[in-house]
Protein backbone atom coordinates (compact mmCIF):
# COMPACT_ATOMS: atom_id res chain seq x y z
CA UNK A 1 0.00 0.00 0.00
CA UNK A 2 2.59 2.85 -1.62
CA UNK A 3 0.14 4.57 -3.73
CA UNK A 4 -1.79 7.63 -2.60
CA UNK A 5 -4.82 5.72 -3.69
CA UNK A 6 -4.54 3.06 -1.60
CA UNK A 7 -3.26 5.11 1.15
CA UNK A 8 -6.68 6.92 0.58
CA UNK A 9 -8.09 3.68 1.18
CA UNK A 10 -6.73 3.31 4.51
CA UNK A 11 -7.58 6.44 5.39
CA UNK A 12 -10.98 5.52 4.81
CA UNK A 13 -11.03 2.66 6.60
CA UNK A 14 -10.51 4.00 10.00
CA UNK A 15 -13.07 7.20 8.77
CA UNK A 16 -15.31 4.28 8.39
CA UNK A 17 -15.23 2.53 11.55
CA UNK A 18 -14.96 5.66 13.50
CA UNK A 19 -18.03 7.40 12.08
CA UNK A 20 -20.40 4.73 10.66
CA UNK A 21 -22.81 3.02 13.13
CA UNK A 22 -22.98 -0.18 11.13
CA UNK A 23 -25.06 -2.08 8.93
CA UNK A 24 -26.73 -4.50 11.85
CA UNK A 25 -30.15 -4.43 9.93
CA UNK A 26 -28.55 -3.93 6.28
CA UNK A 27 -30.04 -5.88 3.26
CA UNK A 28 -29.62 -6.09 -0.35
CA UNK A 29 -29.58 -8.24 -3.32
CA UNK A 30 -29.49 -8.84 -7.11
CA UNK A 31 -30.23 -10.33 -9.90
CA UNK A 32 -26.80 -11.82 -11.57
CA UNK A 33 -26.06 -14.70 -12.86
CA UNK A 34 -23.54 -17.14 -11.75
CA UNK A 35 -20.87 -16.08 -14.02
CA UNK A 36 -21.54 -12.53 -14.89
CA UNK A 37 -19.30 -11.16 -12.09
CA UNK A 38 -16.93 -13.63 -12.47
CA UNK A 39 -17.40 -16.76 -10.17
CA UNK A 40 -14.87 -19.37 -9.86
CA UNK A 41 -16.95 -22.26 -11.53
CA UNK A 42 -20.21 -23.60 -11.78
CA UNK A 43 -20.54 -22.56 -12.10
CA UNK A 44 -14.81 -16.17 18.99
CA UNK A 45 -13.62 -18.71 21.47
CA UNK A 46 -17.27 -17.84 22.78
CA UNK A 47 -19.93 -15.09 22.68
CA UNK A 48 -18.19 -11.58 22.96
CA UNK A 49 -20.16 -8.96 25.19
CA UNK A 50 -21.08 -5.72 22.81
CA UNK A 51 -18.91 -3.34 22.97
CA UNK A 52 -20.80 -0.51 21.68
CA UNK A 53 -19.47 -0.83 17.95
CA UNK A 54 -23.13 -0.98 16.89
CA UNK A 55 -25.99 -3.77 17.61
CA UNK A 56 -26.45 -3.22 21.09
CA UNK A 57 -26.57 -6.34 22.96
CA UNK A 58 -25.48 -9.64 21.86
CA UNK A 59 -29.12 -10.67 20.47
CA UNK A 60 -28.83 -7.86 17.62
CA UNK A 61 -25.63 -9.64 16.00
CA UNK A 62 -26.03 -9.52 12.16
CA UNK A 63 -24.58 -9.98 8.82
CA UNK A 64 -25.84 -10.16 5.89
CA UNK A 65 -23.74 -12.15 3.32
CA UNK A 66 -23.61 -11.38 -0.23
CA UNK A 67 -22.71 -14.60 -1.92
CA UNK A 68 -23.12 -15.80 -5.67
CA UNK A 69 -24.30 -18.70 -7.41
CA UNK A 70 -23.08 -22.53 -7.95
CA UNK A 71 -21.01 -24.22 -5.25
CA UNK A 72 -19.88 -20.97 -3.55
CA UNK A 73 -23.92 -20.10 -2.76
CA UNK A 74 -24.33 -23.63 -1.39
CA UNK A 75 -20.89 -22.80 0.92
CA UNK A 76 -22.72 -19.94 2.11
CA UNK A 77 -26.71 -21.37 2.75
CA UNK A 78 -24.15 -24.07 4.53
CA UNK A 79 -22.72 -21.63 7.04
CA UNK A 80 -25.60 -20.28 7.07
CA UNK A 81 -27.26 -23.95 8.52
CA UNK A 82 -24.69 -24.28 10.92
CA UNK A 83 -24.93 -20.82 12.39
CA UNK A 84 -28.75 -21.48 12.58
CA UNK A 85 -28.01 -24.52 14.49
CA UNK A 86 -25.00 -23.62 16.66
CA UNK A 87 -25.68 -19.76 17.80
CA UNK A 88 -28.04 -18.09 19.79
CA UNK A 89 -26.57 -15.06 18.87
CA UNK A 90 -26.04 -14.46 15.36
CA UNK A 91 -28.50 -13.43 12.69
CA UNK A 92 -26.94 -14.65 9.81
CA UNK A 93 -28.72 -14.13 6.00
CA UNK A 94 -27.61 -15.30 2.34
CA UNK A 95 -28.25 -12.15 0.04
CA UNK A 96 -27.65 -13.28 -3.77
CA UNK A 97 -24.94 -11.24 -5.64
CA UNK A 98 -23.48 -11.10 -8.56
CA UNK A 99 -19.96 -12.76 -8.63
CA UNK A 100 -16.54 -12.11 -6.89
CA UNK A 101 -16.00 -8.98 -8.55
CA UNK A 102 -19.53 -7.97 -8.10
CA UNK A 103 -19.35 -8.69 -4.41
CA UNK A 104 -16.51 -6.26 -4.01
CA UNK A 105 -18.84 -3.18 -5.45
CA UNK A 106 -21.64 -4.19 -3.47
CA UNK A 107 -20.23 -4.29 0.00
CA UNK A 108 -18.86 -0.88 -0.91
CA UNK A 109 -21.57 0.28 -1.53
CA UNK A 110 -22.94 -1.01 1.75
CA UNK A 111 -25.67 -3.49 0.25
CA UNK A 112 -24.25 -6.13 2.67
CA UNK A 113 -21.39 -6.73 5.41
CA UNK A 114 -20.06 -9.58 4.42
CA UNK A 115 -19.66 -11.22 1.51
CA UNK A 116 -17.73 -14.43 -0.24
CA UNK A 117 -14.95 -13.48 -2.59
CA UNK A 118 -11.55 -14.52 -3.74
CA UNK A 119 -7.85 -12.86 -3.38
CA UNK A 120 -7.67 -12.30 -7.08
CA UNK A 121 -10.64 -9.83 -7.00
CA UNK A 122 -9.15 -8.30 -4.14
CA UNK A 123 -6.28 -7.88 -5.37
CA UNK A 124 -7.33 -6.55 -8.48
CA UNK A 125 -9.55 -4.41 -6.65
CA UNK A 126 -6.72 -2.90 -4.28
CA UNK A 127 -4.20 -2.15 -6.96
CA UNK A 128 -6.97 -0.76 -9.63
CA UNK A 129 -6.34 -3.51 -12.24
CA UNK A 130 -8.44 -6.08 -14.14
CA UNK A 131 -11.88 -5.25 -14.09
CA UNK A 132 -11.05 -2.44 -11.51
CA UNK A 133 -9.18 -0.81 -13.74
CA UNK A 134 -12.10 1.89 -15.28
CA UNK A 135 -14.24 1.93 -12.02
CA UNK A 136 -12.27 1.29 -8.91
CA UNK A 137 -13.67 1.24 -5.54
CA UNK A 138 -12.54 3.17 -2.71
CA UNK A 139 -13.01 0.39 -0.27
CA UNK A 140 -11.85 -2.68 0.09
CA UNK A 141 -13.17 -5.28 2.26
CA UNK A 142 -10.68 -6.87 4.88
CA UNK A 143 -10.07 -11.14 5.35
CA UNK A 144 -12.23 -13.01 7.44
CA UNK A 145 -12.02 -16.71 6.76
CA UNK A 146 -11.00 -19.21 4.29
CA UNK A 147 -13.77 -20.53 2.56
CA UNK A 148 -12.42 -22.99 0.04
CA UNK A 149 -10.11 -23.09 -2.82
CA UNK A 150 -10.51 -23.48 -6.80
CA UNK A 151 -7.81 -25.08 -7.74
CA UNK A 152 -6.48 -25.61 -11.28
CA UNK A 153 -4.13 -27.51 -13.30
CA UNK A 154 -4.63 -28.30 -17.39
CA UNK A 155 -5.50 -32.22 -19.26
CA UNK A 156 -4.79 -32.33 -22.70
CA UNK A 157 -6.80 -35.14 -25.08
CA UNK A 158 -5.21 -38.00 -25.53
CA UNK A 159 -3.21 -37.85 -29.51
CA UNK A 160 -2.45 -34.38 -29.17
CA UNK A 161 1.27 -34.88 -28.67
CA UNK A 162 0.66 -32.26 -25.51
CA UNK A 163 3.26 -33.52 -22.49
CA UNK A 164 4.55 -30.37 -20.75
CA UNK A 165 2.66 -26.65 -20.58
CA UNK A 166 5.44 -26.02 -23.37
CA UNK A 167 3.94 -28.11 -25.85
CA UNK A 168 0.43 -25.61 -25.72
CA UNK A 169 2.38 -23.13 -27.80
CA UNK A 170 0.58 -23.25 -30.66
CA UNK A 171 -2.40 -25.47 -29.43
CA UNK A 172 -5.83 -24.39 -28.93
CA UNK A 173 -6.23 -24.34 -25.26
CA UNK A 174 -9.56 -23.55 -22.83
CA UNK A 175 -9.17 -21.86 -19.80
CA UNK A 176 -13.18 -21.80 -18.83
CA UNK A 177 -15.91 -19.47 -19.96
CA UNK A 178 -15.10 -15.87 -20.47
CA UNK A 179 -16.03 -14.51 -17.35
CA UNK A 180 -15.20 -16.88 -14.75
CA UNK A 181 -12.44 -15.78 -11.89
CA UNK A 182 -10.92 -19.79 -12.55
CA UNK A 183 -10.45 -18.28 -16.26
CA UNK A 184 -9.02 -14.92 -15.15
CA UNK A 185 -6.89 -16.28 -12.64
CA UNK A 186 -5.45 -18.80 -15.05
CA UNK A 187 -4.71 -16.06 -17.82
CA UNK A 188 -2.60 -14.13 -15.02
CA UNK A 189 -0.75 -16.30 -13.99
CA UNK A 190 0.18 -17.76 -17.50
CA UNK A 191 0.33 -13.89 -19.17
CA UNK A 192 2.98 -12.85 -16.62
CA UNK A 193 7.12 -14.07 -16.93
CA UNK A 194 8.86 -16.55 -17.29
CA UNK A 195 5.49 -18.00 -19.27
CA UNK A 196 4.55 -15.02 -21.30
CA UNK A 197 6.15 -16.34 -24.71
CA UNK A 198 4.16 -19.94 -23.89
CA UNK A 199 0.67 -17.91 -23.60
CA UNK A 200 1.41 -15.83 -25.97
CA UNK A 201 1.91 -18.55 -28.52
CA UNK A 202 -1.71 -20.70 -27.46
CA UNK A 203 -4.92 -20.40 -29.43
CA UNK A 204 -7.19 -19.58 -26.34
CA UNK A 205 -10.45 -20.61 -26.69
CA UNK A 206 -13.25 -18.31 -25.77
CA UNK A 207 -17.10 -20.42 -25.21
CA UNK A 208 -19.64 -21.12 -22.78
CA UNK A 209 -18.84 -23.92 -20.51
CA UNK A 210 -21.61 -25.93 -21.86
CA UNK A 211 -20.24 -26.04 -25.02
CA UNK A 212 -16.82 -27.11 -24.38
CA UNK A 213 -17.18 -30.78 -23.82
CA UNK A 214 -18.50 -31.34 -27.00
CA UNK A 215 -15.65 -29.19 -28.74
CA UNK A 216 -13.34 -31.70 -27.24
CA UNK A 217 -14.82 -34.55 -28.43
CA UNK A 218 -14.64 -33.19 -31.77
CA UNK A 219 -11.15 -32.03 -31.47
CA UNK A 220 -11.69 -27.97 -31.25
CA UNK A 221 -10.06 -27.89 -27.77
CA UNK A 222 -6.69 -29.90 -27.47
CA UNK A 223 -6.53 -28.90 -23.76
CA UNK A 224 -8.61 -27.59 -21.26
CA UNK A 225 -8.18 -26.34 -17.15
CA UNK A 226 -9.50 -28.92 -14.84
CA UNK A 227 -10.47 -27.42 -11.61
CA UNK A 228 -12.54 -27.86 -8.32
CA UNK A 229 -11.71 -28.28 -4.63
CA UNK A 230 -9.58 -30.85 -3.56
CA UNK A 231 -11.85 -33.90 -1.70
CA UNK A 232 -14.74 -32.24 -2.67
CA UNK A 233 -14.80 -32.85 -6.32
CA UNK A 234 -14.69 -30.94 -10.04
CA UNK A 235 -16.91 -28.87 -11.45
CA UNK A 236 -19.66 -30.07 -13.48
CA UNK A 237 -18.50 -29.11 -17.24
CA UNK A 238 -15.26 -31.06 -16.23
CA UNK A 239 -16.96 -33.98 -14.53
CA UNK A 240 -18.90 -33.79 -18.14
CA UNK A 241 -15.97 -34.45 -20.43
CA UNK A 242 -13.78 -36.29 -18.20
CA UNK A 243 -16.72 -39.25 -18.82
CA UNK A 244 -16.60 -38.42 -22.51
CA UNK A 245 -13.49 -37.84 -23.58
CA UNK A 246 -9.46 -39.56 -23.11
CA UNK A 247 -7.57 -37.30 -21.24
CA UNK A 248 -4.16 -36.52 -19.37
CA UNK A 249 -2.36 -34.61 -17.45
CA UNK A 250 -0.02 -32.41 -18.73
CA UNK A 251 3.16 -31.43 -16.86
CA UNK A 252 4.48 -28.11 -15.46
CA UNK A 253 7.34 -27.02 -16.01
CA UNK A 254 9.75 -25.01 -13.58
CA UNK A 255 8.50 -22.08 -15.65
CA UNK A 256 5.31 -22.19 -14.64
CA UNK A 257 5.38 -23.37 -10.94
CA UNK A 258 7.37 -19.82 -10.89
CA UNK A 259 4.64 -18.32 -12.38
CA UNK A 260 2.09 -19.72 -9.98
CA UNK A 261 4.65 -18.76 -6.89
CA UNK A 262 4.90 -14.97 -8.35
CA UNK A 263 1.40 -14.09 -8.86
CA UNK A 264 0.19 -12.25 -5.91
CA UNK A 265 -3.48 -12.85 -6.38
CA UNK A 266 -3.19 -16.86 -6.28
CA UNK A 267 -1.59 -19.90 -4.09
CA UNK A 268 -0.14 -22.70 -4.95
CA UNK A 269 -0.31 -26.42 -4.05
CA UNK A 270 0.48 -29.81 -4.57
CA UNK A 271 -2.49 -32.57 -4.49
CA UNK A 272 -2.41 -36.19 -4.60
CA UNK A 273 -4.71 -37.41 -7.29
CA UNK A 274 -5.96 -40.02 -4.96
CA UNK A 275 -7.79 -37.98 -2.41
CA UNK A 276 -9.43 -35.43 -5.52
CA UNK A 277 -9.54 -38.32 -8.58
CA UNK A 278 -11.07 -38.09 -12.29
CA UNK A 279 -13.17 -40.71 -13.09
CA UNK A 280 -10.14 -41.97 -15.40
CA UNK A 281 -6.93 -42.55 -15.27
CA UNK A 282 -5.24 -39.55 -15.91
CA UNK A 283 -1.27 -40.47 -15.63
CA UNK A 284 0.05 -38.67 -12.45
CA UNK A 285 -0.03 -39.51 -8.96
CA UNK A 286 -0.09 -35.86 -8.01
CA UNK A 287 -0.85 -32.57 -9.64
CA UNK A 288 0.44 -29.14 -9.16
CA UNK A 289 -2.18 -26.43 -8.85
CA UNK A 290 -2.86 -22.31 -9.06
CA UNK A 291 -5.05 -21.66 -6.42
CA UNK A 292 -8.48 -19.60 -6.40
CA UNK A 293 -8.72 -18.77 -3.27
CA UNK A 294 -11.58 -17.76 -2.12
CA UNK A 295 -12.68 -15.76 1.69
CA UNK A 296 -15.37 -14.48 3.30
CA UNK A 297 -14.86 -10.92 3.76
CA UNK A 298 -16.43 -8.16 5.77
CA UNK A 299 -17.03 -4.28 5.65
CA UNK A 300 -14.89 -2.17 8.47
CA UNK A 301 -18.35 -1.55 9.50
CA UNK A 302 -19.19 -4.95 10.29
CA UNK A 303 -19.91 -5.47 13.69
CA UNK A 304 -16.53 -6.77 15.40
CA UNK A 305 -18.70 -9.02 17.47
CA UNK A 306 -20.80 -10.85 14.72
CA UNK A 307 -17.45 -11.39 13.16
CA UNK A 308 -16.20 -12.82 15.82
CA UNK A 309 -19.30 -15.09 16.30
CA UNK A 310 -19.21 -16.56 12.90
CA UNK A 311 -15.31 -17.30 13.13
CA UNK A 312 -16.24 -19.19 16.38
CA UNK A 313 -19.40 -21.58 14.64
CA UNK A 314 -17.27 -22.30 11.44
CA UNK A 315 -14.08 -23.40 13.56
CA UNK A 316 -16.28 -24.90 16.30
CA UNK A 317 -18.99 -26.69 14.11
CA UNK A 318 -17.09 -27.04 11.28
CA UNK A 319 -18.11 -30.86 10.95
CA UNK A 320 -21.35 -28.92 10.94
CA UNK A 321 -20.66 -26.84 7.81
CA UNK A 322 -19.05 -29.67 5.72
CA UNK A 323 -21.73 -32.15 6.56
CA UNK A 324 -23.88 -29.56 4.86
CA UNK A 325 -21.47 -28.74 1.87
CA UNK A 326 -18.14 -30.72 1.63
CA UNK A 327 -16.58 -27.95 -0.65
CA UNK A 328 -15.93 -25.77 2.49
CA UNK A 329 -12.90 -25.70 4.27
CA UNK A 330 -11.82 -28.88 6.69
CA UNK A 331 -10.15 -26.98 9.46
CA UNK A 332 -7.56 -29.25 11.20
CA UNK A 333 -6.91 -26.35 13.34
CA UNK A 334 -7.70 -22.82 14.17
CA UNK A 335 -4.82 -21.39 12.12
CA UNK A 336 -5.97 -23.04 9.08
CA UNK A 337 -8.79 -20.49 8.83
CA UNK A 338 -5.73 -17.98 7.86
CA UNK A 339 -4.08 -19.93 4.96
CA UNK A 340 -4.95 -17.57 2.38
CA UNK A 341 -4.59 -14.40 4.15
CA UNK A 342 -2.51 -11.84 2.85
CA UNK A 343 -0.52 -9.15 4.24
CA UNK A 344 -2.13 -6.78 2.32
CA UNK A 345 -5.33 -7.02 3.21
CA UNK A 346 -6.53 -6.34 6.58
CA UNK A 347 -8.02 -8.58 8.91
CA UNK A 348 -11.53 -8.10 9.96
CA UNK A 349 -11.38 -6.30 13.40
CA UNK A 350 -13.60 -9.37 14.91
CA UNK A 351 -11.81 -11.88 13.07
CA UNK A 352 -8.60 -10.87 13.92
CA UNK A 353 -9.56 -10.88 18.27
CA UNK A 354 -11.13 -14.34 17.89
CA UNK A 355 -7.49 -15.94 16.08
CA UNK A 356 -5.58 -13.87 18.80
CA UNK A 357 -8.20 -15.64 21.58
CA UNK A 358 -7.39 -19.17 19.96
CA UNK A 359 -3.47 -18.45 19.94
CA UNK A 360 -3.77 -18.71 15.92
CA UNK A 361 -2.58 -15.10 14.94
CA UNK A 362 0.04 -14.40 12.57
CA UNK A 363 2.14 -11.30 13.14
CA UNK A 364 2.75 -10.74 9.75
CA UNK A 365 -0.86 -9.96 9.27
CA UNK A 366 -2.69 -6.44 9.81
CA UNK A 367 -5.44 -5.89 11.96
CA UNK A 368 -8.41 -3.38 10.11
CA UNK A 369 -8.23 -0.22 11.70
Amino acid sequence: MVDDKIQRRKFLYGAATAGVAGLAGCTGSSGGSEDSGSDGGSDGGSDSEDSGSDGGSDSNLSLRVGTSGGGTKNVGLAVERAVSQHSDSLDYATVESPGYVGTIYRMEQDQFNGGITDNNSLNKALNDTGSFEEKSVDEIPYFGFMAFPYSIYIVARDGTGIETFDDLAGKNVYPAQPGYSTRATTLDVWSQEPTKEIYDQMNIQNMGVSDAPGAMEEGRIDAAIAYGTPGAGYTGWVTEYDARIDVHYVEPTDALKESASMYAGAGSSTVAIEDWSMQQDIGTDEVFTWDLEVNYTFTPEANPDAVYELCRVVDEHNDAVNEAEEQFMDFESTSDMLKSARSNIPVHQGAAQYYKDNDAWDDSLTVGE
